[in-house]
């Protein structure tokens, strides 16, 4: 336990001492929410099932960039290689990673309900609120995957603009920004066969407060062991060269 609150605390202040990457990352979901989405709003259902989406998109956001961007920059950080020669089982310092990622997902999904809730008429019951967060978190564990694999499979300075080109357009066509319906017609055809449409269809059912189905928890399953797997490989592949 003390190994493991070391490596998180360790982690959360290196990214309280980076403002520039901490504010923009927490902020921007929000921001986005409020320019494009908020003015549209008019009834609760909709609101609800807009701010579901904007949540998952936050947590995509930090989770994506925080393992994906986070861990390529590490690589090249001499106090990390320094961490890694130590007698310490890496599952220590992922865990902390895992928790760090965690907590700053956990704030930036706040965050937006915050800036729903003043902009939109809200109306979440609190019973809702469970299911919310466990498909949150099943999804952020998919995407923290995904992001971890990139991180160990590009070069440290290239995965930034990789991470983008993955992130936003899994976002816009996975239904986040909004609704699957609205999308162009060669997007709908494409969005049921990507991982962020497979959360999505885990989040809006919480938010709606209507049952889940069984096939999107296969398709996130399945999504996070292949993720899982790939990122698995690429680390060990990256720490046979090094």
């Amino acid at each position: 336990m003390k190994l493991w609150w070391a490596h998180t605390k360790a982690e959360l202040l290196v990214l309280l001492r980076t403002p520039g990457f901490l504010i923009p990352t927490m902020l921007f979901p929000s921001m986005f929410f409020l320019m494009f989405a908020a003015p549209n709003l008019t009834g609760s259902t909709a609101a609800n099932l807009s701010t579901g989406s904007f949540m998952a998109f936050a947590v995509f956001t930090v989770t994506f960039f925080q393992f994906g961007v986070g861990t390529a920059n590490e690589r090249e950080n001499p106090w990390s290689s320094y961490v890694r020669t130590l007698p310490v089982h890496p599952v220590y310092r992922n865990l902390g990673k895992v928790a760090t990622a965690a907590v700053l997902a956990l704030l930036a999904a706040l965050v937006l309900v915050v800036s729903a809730g003043v902009s939109t008429p809200l109306d979440l019951p609190l019973a809702r609120w469970p299911r919310i967060f466990l498909a949150l978190a099943a999804g952020g564990v998919m995407m923290g995957l995904l992001g971890t694999a990139l991180a160990y499979l590009v070069a440290p300075k290239a995965a930034l603009p990789l991470a983008n080109l993955i992130y936003l357009p899994l976002a816009f066509m996975g239904g986040m920004w909004m609704p699957p319906e609205w999308l162009p017609k060669l997007v709908q055809q494409i969005s049921p066969y990507l991982p962020s449409r497979q959360w999505m269809e885990l989040v809006w059912p919480a938010v709606a407060g209507d049952s889940w189905r069984l096939q999107p928890w296969i398709a996130v399953f399945a999504f996070t062991v292949a993720f899982a797997l790939l990122a698995g490989w690429a680390q060990r592949r990256d720490a046979i060269v090094r």
